[in-house]
């Protein structure tokens, strides 16, 4: 079985939506029904830096991803990230499974506000906030 054929989980599917770049970077999941969206990755070699852990990179754009899903979801119409903090807390290692869940604060017209955790376990890897622009769908 090659690295990235692992199956997920029970309770997550192949999470398909999340364009080119994170395709690149999966394989991706969610869980089947969550709400807000839980979603999860198996961590790869091709994850993680010169010291064998989950490159930061990876978890924030794991977040992103998961944020932005969550935003849209709850907005009903797409949304783009302005800002997006993150707090880097624990590491992980090849192996791994990765899961996020993430919440909506607050919503403006015209603006999102959200929250987000990636986690192994009980241990928290990293914990997010971010800034949605919610977009016209006609754009």
């Amino acid at each position: 079985m090659a690295e990235d054929d692992r199956a997920p989980p029970e309770g997550f599917i192949a999470f398909a939506r999340r364009g080119p770049f994170s395709e690149h970077n999966g394989p991706l999941y969610q869980r089947a029904g969550a709400e807000p969206p839980v979603h999860g990755f198996h961590v790869l070699k091709r994850h993680c830096n010169g010291l064998g852990i989950v490159h930061g990179g990876m978890l924030a754009s794991f977040l992103d991803g998961l944020l932005g899903h969550t935003v849209s979801a709850a907005a009903a119409r797409p949304g783009v990230t302005i800002h997006l903090s993150l707090d880097y807390l624990a590491m992980a290692r090849a192996g791994e499974w990765i899961e996020g869940e993430a919440k909506v604060t607050r919503t403006t017209k015209d603006v999102a506000f959200a929250e987000a955790r990636a986690y192994v376990g009980s241990r928290d890897l990293v914990r997010a906030s971010a800034i949605f622009k919610l977009m016209d769908r006609r754009r």
